[in-house]
């Protein structure tokens, strides 16, 4: 059965408002993702944009899908790179990363797009940083349909993104009314993220604004469009490790935290993070943790 998520408006920096949609208190995780945040449309005209200083990262991938607008990407490994709509950058922490995202000050009127995260299994979460910018994502044209495969496996199409569990994220841009058939895996389960427009979904009405939980045991899933619209596809074998997530660190104990924490606050990530150069503005300092322990949750939301 369905679930209809909705989302809540969440600052991120001083200049931009983002809709979370994972985690949420009903539905934690879609296979690995962990993490859904969806921004704009906004009018960035005469304003700065995003803004988001150097910050540390642990046990995930992030994922940036743009569709309109521009940001600059810098990280503690040297990297620095342009993102443009239709183009994916994906970071993999490992151990320990930092980076900077900023919309430059020659930028387009708008900005619209996600920030996803992915959680890193047991076996590739202690691993080296790596990033990666893909410019050239497979898709296929069916109508006035275009079906991009930004991550993991859709049908036969594969994106070249690096992966360490089975997943996939693919995008659904349609110019006018349409249905689509996409193929499915029984073993994954799923969700969908409308962007902009209206898409009717397993029953479903879904607009801009909240994500549809669809569950595991599909095959295909019937979508149709009454105009132009976007929407984004999340599915993946159901992630069974219990995560502790907290600021910017996904970790198994309440332990590891509070040591990534101590470690980036030590020196502003001089070891276990590294240094973003080229960026200007002061690394983000960490929140003051709770009064008390964090728990290990599955991906129910249930305690450990």
């Amino acid at each position: 059965m369905s679930l209809l998520l909705p989302g809540h408006d969440v600052p991120l920096g001083r200049y931009t408002t983002v809709r979370r949609l994972l985690p949420h208190r009903e539905r934690r995780m879609i296979g690995a993702w962990c993490f859904v945040d969806h921004f704009g449309p906004d009018d960035v005209s005469g304003r700065p944009g995003m803004q988001v200083p150097p910050h540390p990262h642990t046990g995930l991938q992030t994922v940036t899908w743009l569709v309109d607008g521009l940001i600059e990407h810098r990280d503690s490994l040297g990297s620095h790179q342009f993102i443009s709509p239709g183009q994916l950058n994906l970071m993999t922490s490992g151990h320990g990363i930092a980076h900077s995202e900023y919309t430059p000050p020659d930028h387009p009127d708008g900005m619209h797009g996600l920030q996803l995260w992915i959680a890193l299994t047991e076996e590739s979460r202690h691993g080296p940083a790596r990033f990666e910018h893909h410019a050239q994502l497979p898709s296929l044209h069916d109508g006035p349909v275009t079906v991009t495969v930004v991550i993991g496996q859709l049908g036969e199409h594969r994106s070249p993104a690096g992966t360490h569990s089975p997943l996939v994220g693919a995008e659904l841009l349609t110019t006018g009314p349409a249905t689509q058939t996409l193929p499915l895996r029984p073993s994954f389960e799923y969700g969908v993220v409308v962007m902009s427009g209206t898409a009717h979904v397993a029953g479903e009405t879904v607009e801009p604004g909240s994500l549809l939980y669809l569950g595991d045991g599909h095959t295909a899933l019937d979508v149709s469009f009454t105009g132009p619209a976007r929407l984004f596809l999340l599915g993946g074998e159901p992630f069974d490790e219990p995560l502790v997530m907290w600021w910017n660190f996904v970790g198994r104990t309440h332990e590891e935290v509070v040591e990534a924490r101590t470690q980036w606050m030590a020196g502003l990530g001089a070891s276990r993070f590294g240094f973003v150069t080229g960026c200007e503005a002061d690394p983000l300092p960490a929140p003051e943790l709770p009064s008390v322990r964090l728990k290990a949750r599955d991906r129910h939301g249930r305690s450990y």
